[in-house]
């Protein structure tokens, strides 16, 4: 009769394990730090060795056609985790808003918010009202900590945007490890760490975000080995570059083998994407033009991909346009949370499911802000002097609109022939023009974004 017990009592728990697993799924979301969309095999890279996320996507639904919700670190990460636009929350770049010269800015900017504002929701707040359990791992970039944004474990969290990528880290919230211990590995082992502490009747939420691979440029010189007479991309340190994603992938597929063996892939929703686009000087992303801290595509093209098995079909999708802003609202809709919420982004998952192609949603960018250039004559920017000067950029279908406040210029492109944005055919498409425009004034108008319009009088006209 014991005996009879113990095993009743052993398939009892089987069964609440299992019921528990499938009724609440674990979630991460791997966010890596100015990854290009093409620095990845899946996403057709040649340059980078990335096996184990290439055979991670082969296995999840990649979005060909994925973006950042900004094109800059501190105003993406904000978007994610909010749902909401860049005018909703205010966060718009790294310290303050008057990027460059003054005399090369026309326009006195709109004021940058370093922080963000505690009351507005995450997706950690979604979920530990939930039940789950919230872990923030890496780098925040948004405010002193996440413990003040719905998270209740956090580890290399506070308003650091970049450090030493060996040990001694110069990092207060990164304790220093080994002399010379590699931070990649650090923030993988403190994520595995976290993950064999969880209770299998709690679910968890863990937002993994990676210093990686953001300067300075820093690598082992065990992987740098692996690149060196190879020729590559960018005008610099490509060995370094490429050994620092190599390390990336090994320590992501160290993460996948840690959930196999914990039997917890199968229930765990995993989310992969960029922060923003590459920088266009280490690995330009042709044929899109420029990269981070520009709203032309390099900037904001995004590697995607959302993996769960047996519940997500893998496949490919090359249509639908999706961006950092549907995370939430496609988390909220799976753990079926209908409370009311203000969110700019959509649920991905009936589209996820096959049921909705999401053929007419429209994407947003604003950004009324200065961004100084990395190098004025390798940016491929629209002028040599900023990556990005006050403007807003439209989407839809495969239109692309941007607007400058300064002069007031329209830029109207069509991607399906003109990826690389390099040909204006605002006055070849008035019908379109005018359409877009109305389009872009609505998102303005509904996201109550402020436009720069005071001028500066320390300008210098013709610099």
């Amino acid at each position: 009769m014991k005996t009879l017990n113990i095993l009743f009592l052993f398939i009892l728990c089987c069964i609440t394990r299992s019921y528990a697993q499938q009724a609440t799924p674990n979630i991460i979301v791997i966010l890596v730090d100015d990854l290009g969309y093409k620095d990845v095999g899946f996403m057709g890279g040649h340059y980078y060795r990335t096996p184990h996320l290439d055979s991670l996507a082969k296995e999840s639904l990649v979005y060909e056609q994925a973006y950042a919700a900004a094109s800059n670190c501190a105003p993406s990460r904000a978007s994610l985790l909010t749902g909401l636009q860049t005018s909703r929350h205010g966060i718009y770049t790294v310290g303050s808003s008057e990027r460059g010269k003054t005399e090369d800015r026309k326009l006195i900017p709109i004021k940058n918010n370093t922080t963000l504002d505690s009351n507005l929701p995450t997706i950690a707040t979604l979920l530990s009202k939930k039940g789950y359990q919230t872990a923030a791992i890496g780098k925040w970039h948004l405010s002193d900590s996440p413990l003040n944004h719905g998270f209740s474990f956090s580890f290399g969290g506070d308003h650091s945007g970049h450090n030493k990528h060996f040990s001694p880290y110069k990092n207060k919230a990164i304790p220093d490890g080994k002399p010379d211990e590699y931070l990649t590995d650090r923030i993988t082992n403190e994520a595995i760490d976290y993950i064999g502490q969880q209770k299998e009747t709690s679910p968890f939420f863990l937002y993994l975000s990676y210093y990686a691979v953001h300067t300075p440029l820093e690598a082992p010189d065990s992987l740098q080995n692996h690149y060196k007479g190879i020729k590559g991309t960018g005008e610099r340190d490509y060995p370094v570059y490429a050994a620092m994603i190599e390390s990336l992938d090994l320590n992501i597929g160290k993460l996948v083998d840690k959930l196999k063996q914990q039997g917890l892939l199968e229930n765990t929703i995993l989310w992969f994407c960029s922060d923003n686009g590459g920088i266009n000087t280490i690995s330009p992303q042709q044929p899109l033009r420029a990269g981070k801290g520009s709203y032309f595509e390099g900037g904001v093209r995004i590697p995607f991909f959302i993996h769960w098995p047996k519940q997500i079909q893998p496949g490919r999708d090359s249509s639908t346009l999706v961006s950092h802003l549907d995370l939430l609202p496609t988390i909220k809709e799976i753990v079926k949370d209908k409370s009311p919420q203000l969110l700019d982004g959509e649920s991905l998952w009936s589209n996820i499911r096959g049921e909705d192609v999401l053929q007419d949603r429209v994407l947003f960018w604003h950004f009324p802000i200065y961004l100084e250039a990395y190098n004025p004559s390798k940016d491929d920017g629209r002028d040599p002097k900023f990556r990005t000067r006050p403007g807003s950029t439209i989407r839809v279908k495969n239109w692309k609109l941007h607007h400058y406040y300064e002069d007031d210029v329209y830029l109207l492109y069509n991607l399906s022939s003109d990826i690389g944005e390099r040909i204006n055919i605002a006055s070849e498409f008035p019908d379109i023009l005018k359409k877009m425009k109305s389009e872009l004034k609505k998102k303005v108008l509904d996201t109550h974004a402020k436009i720069p319009r005071q001028l500066n009088p320390n300008y210098k006209d013709g610099l």
